[in-house]
């Protein structure tokens, strides 16, 4: 069949690399891809949230399946646009519907859910600027650090973390009535810090049944022993040695299969991922957040753990009978290390030339940030390449990836020397 990935980010690479190898593909297309995914498909230059020139592009082409990656598209519903489109409602959309998406769309609708069917989360209250004293009212009751979350999109800055009660106050009202994080932080929701260590669950499902792939820690700060400033994440660990076979039970038990049921339960459609940002509370898991989609940088440690056909697996979600496929998981640690523009996540320059790359053997390389110009890759992103790698530990596996980025340079390249030295 013929597929169309929407993204352009190393989630999305990774996505190509795995689809590329399946039996089952024809052809492969990427919109609009990078320097990477070229490798594995073609490039199309198409906006993934301009929904009519998809499906024109769908149609023309022949495209039977789309992998949505990043969360807008489905937050803007392209689910809902595909299914109700009358000359488009045969191609199958791996992703949820808008209404399944505002678990990651809506911060305070996703912790309403988690109140709702009982998943066990951090206490919170959500609110406006018409009620900004009752927010600092709520301050004054928690301990620090305080957590603010604008309620909407915020590209992933819409979490702060704030020590001191003053300045959670200020910052309360500047994303309130300053429109810091603008309309996404029109709402805001106050929640307890859960303290503990942090990972990810995910799960693929087609509204019914559901599969648990591995799960991964990640490194969200720009500095190293998780220092400075959130990013979008700066490397990847799979599988977490601390997520043994007992919390593995717990995740299950109390947060995912609530989490199925009451999307079912509250007629949500959802056919794709649910990924499950956790805190490990002295062993007893906690949901920090829902997203919509597979995280990045785990996509790139979690999909090349799983052997198994993913076009296949997509296939199944969307007929709606995954329950046939039998997950088979790399037993080998993979770790990737994430190379970003000096600066990031601040300003950082663009249209650094890359080099080296073909000279790594040992690791996948997964483009995050990158685009060809007269054959030579820039960086263009913030976050810019991933190295993926595989080991019988995660020393073994971490090694292989810094020894490959030795081998890649590029003006102002910087990245963590740490990750997943705290699981050692």
């Amino acid at each position: 069949m013929n597929v169309l990935i929407l993204g352009s980010g190393g989630r999305e690479h990774t996505f190509a690399w795995k689809i590329a190898q399946s039996k089952k593909l024809n052809k492969l297309f990427i919109a609009p891809g990078n320097a990477g995914t070229k490798n594995h498909g073609e490039n199309v230059n198409i906006n993934p949230n301009d929904f009519d020139a998809v499906k024109t592009f769908c149609l023309a082409n022949d495209v039977k399946m789309i992998v949505v990656g990043p969360e807008e598209p489905l937050v803007r519903g392209v689910y809902d646009y595909f299914q109700n489109s009358q000359d488009a409602n045969h191609i199958m959309v791996i992703g949820p519907s808008a209404n399944g998406a505002q678990l990651e769309g809506s911060k305070d609708f996703s912790k309403a859910f988690m109140e709702r069917h009982n998943i066990p989360t951090a206490r919170y209250l959500t609110f406006t600027s018409e009620n900004l004293a009752d927010g600092y009212k709520f301050l004054e009751t928690l301990e620090a650090p305080y957590v603010l979350k604008a309620d909407g999109l915020a590209a992933g800055k819409g979490v702060l973390i704030l020590s001191d009660l003053e300045e959670a106050k200020r910052e309360l009202a500047n994303i309130l009535s300053n429109d810091k994080f603008g309309a996404a932080g029109s709402k805001v929701v106050i929640e307890e810090y859960m303290h503990g260590i942090e990972c990810s669950y995910f799960i693929l499902t087609d509204g019914e049944n559901y599969k648990i792939l591995p799960e991964a820690k990640d490194y969200k700060r720009i500095g190293e022993g998780d220092t400075g400033l959130n990013t979008g994440g700066m490397g990847a660990v799979s599988p977490v040695p601390f997520a043994n076979a007992e919390f593995a039970q717990k995740v299950e038990e109390r947060i995912i299969k609530p989490t199925i049921k009451g999307l079912k339960d509250e007629n949500i459609v959802y056919k794709g991922f649910i990924f499950i940002g956790l805190m490990n509370v002295g062993g007893e898991p906690m949901v920090i957040e829902y997203n919509c989609r597979m995280g990045d940088p785990e996509t790139e440690v979690v999909i090349p753990r799983i052997n198994n056909d993913l076009l296949e697996m997509f296939e199944e979600v969307g007929k709606g009978n995954l329950t046939t496929t039998k997950l088979d998981i790399s037993n080998q640690f993979a770790t990737t290390v994430m190379v970003v523009s000096g600066g990031y996540p601040e300003f950082y320059e663009k249209n650094k030339v890359i080099t080296g790359i073909e000279n790594v053997s040992d690791s996948i390389v997964f483009h995050a940030g990158t685009t060809l110009n007269n054959n030579e890759i820039l960086a263009t992103g913030g976050r810019v390449i991933a190295f993926t790698s595989f080991g019988n530990s995660i020393q073994e596996a971490i090694a292989k990836s810094y020894d490959s980025i030795s081998k890649v340079s590029f003006d102002k390249m910087y990245f963590r020397r740490d990750i997943g030295k705290d699981l050692l």
